[in-house]
């Protein structure tokens, strides 16, 4: 009896012995050996779809590697997250999708490995992405994330409408815009030249289109902004001065925050505003009500010749201070970023293949011809410069919750442009002041 219970025991102790042991190797890699990722993303839709689709193909091709998707909600949900985390290594995922206004938070944060790093180790040829899609994540010429679902504001407008009213181009200002606007409404049909929504991605634009910067220090470039200068440089003022003529024209309602698309789709607006990947969707919308066509976003005056800043979001390496479980995200990166997976995601999602030889990937041409209208946005991004990168600040995410909140105080008639433009400038400086003064940068 005595012998049993000293096998039983020992049994037991190795048996639980066996179990840490597990536990803890399952922290870098699973039952089946392969090193375990996690993915963060903010996809939802048919975006979430295709993610979920990439992440398969992914996991099915790799003997070493196993990426879990894991949804977090927006991008400010997701963001917010991140800020909130002190070191890599208690994020909990090994590469993340953060929006472009996140961007300066993610370099100054200390959690990621930029992906140069792993660019000169590897020797990747970084001319296979689309240089301006690569601009605005390359600071001090070290690119610090990979691009991965990147887009542009388009104009969408109806040609049906346009072709009563006897306009043949879409307008390039809203200067002309304002001008075409009363045919469009008269013999065009339309129940309001435009509708767009209240969206501070547009200020963006619209400072870019000017050739202006947002803020100090080389637009937040350089180093962490400790001030914004578009008050000084009057060109948010210049836009909302744009906005306000066309509301009070009866040209642009107020459509809120939500509408826009809504409006433009049902055949009420003749023109909107929405990113290149609402493309699909909106033709879906649309089906054969209209024709619809698509033209470059528009600056306020004819003079703005700049381009525009992009949109969406990129992949961030998170260090977690264990060097297979970063070598293993890079190859995942890689994957996500080759010319098949680019070709599968432009035409599932809409936007941009970020590499450039998924041009000649099949899925890509089948795409494009299926959807011409995507030419204006290729034609776009390669016709904008260096300067449309846009800015960098830590705190863009409430910047554009200022600017979005005063866009409707004026709109409501609470206060003139003027005041509206400085009012968004007095906020923005509280917050960068604050957020540099309790993280110790910008000084």
């Amino acid at each position: 009896m005595k012998k049993f219970r000293a096998l039983f025991v020992l049994i037991s102790l190795i048996t639980l012995l066996a179990a840490c042991s597990g536990e803890t190797s399952n922290e870098t890699s699973n039952d089946s050996g392969k090193i375990e990722l996690t993915f963060w993303h903010s996809m939802g839709g048919n975006g979430g779809e295709g993610v979920e689709e990439l992440v398969k193909r992914f996991n099915e091709q790799s003997d070493t590697v196993h990426v879990t998707a894991e949804y977090q909600g927006s991008y400010d949900d997701t963001l917010t997250k991140l800020r909130n985390a002190t070191n890599g290594s208690n994020v909990g995922a090994d590469v993340v999708q953060v929006f472009e206004v996140g961007a300066r938070n993610m370099i100054d944060s200390g959690l990621i490995v930029p992906v140069q790093e792993y660019i000169d180790k590897t020797g990747y040829d970084i001319n296979q992405i689309e240089p301006n899609l690569a601009a605005y994540y390359t600071i001090d010429g070290k690119l610090n994330s990979m691009p991965f679902n990147s887009s542009t504001p388009l104009l969408y407008y109806n040609k049906d409408m346009f072709e009563k009213a006897g306009i043949e181009e879409a307008p390039s200002s809203l200067e002309e815009l304002k001008e075409i606007a009363p045919k469009l409404m008269g013999d065009g049909g339309a129940n309001m030249a435009i509708s767009m929504s209240i969206y501070g991605w547009w200020f963006d634009q619209w400072m870019s289109k000017q050739e202006m910067d947002m803020f100090n220090n080389g637009n937040g470039r350089e180093s962490t902004p400790t001030k914004v200068i578009f008050d000084e440089n009057k060109g948010i003022q210049n836009a909302l001065v744009a906005w306000k003529e066309l509301f009070d024209a009866g040209y642009a309602p107020n459509v809120g925050r939500k509408g826009g698309q809504p409006e433009f789709v049902s055949g009420e607006s003749a023109m909107t505003f929405a990113s290149t990947a609402s493309l699909r969707n909106i033709l879906d919308e649309v089906g054969d009500k209209f024709e619809v066509g698509t033209a470059y976003f528009p600056g306020i005056n004819e003079e703005d010749a700049g381009g525009v800043s992009i949109g969406g979001a990129s992949l961030y390496m998170i260090d977690s201070g264990d060097e297979a479980k970063k070598d293993a995200t890079w190859e995942f990166i890689e994957f996500m970023i080759s010319p098949e997976s680019q070709a599968y995601w432009n035409a599932k999602t809409g936007y941009f293949p970020i590499t450039i030889a998924a041009h000649d990937q099949q899925e890509f041409k089948e795409n494009l011809e299926k959807y011409p209208q995507f030419q204006t946005a290729i034609d776009q991004l390669h016709d904008s410069n260096a300067e449309a990168q846009g800015g960098l600040s830590t705190v863009y995410q409430e910047i554009r919750q200022i600017e979005e909140a005063e866009l409707e105080n004026m709109l409501n008639g609470s206060t003139t442009p003027e005041q509206a433009a400085q009012n968004i400038a007095n906020q923005a400086n509280t917050a960068i002041e604050n957020y540099n003064r309790v993280n110790n940068v910008g000084n």
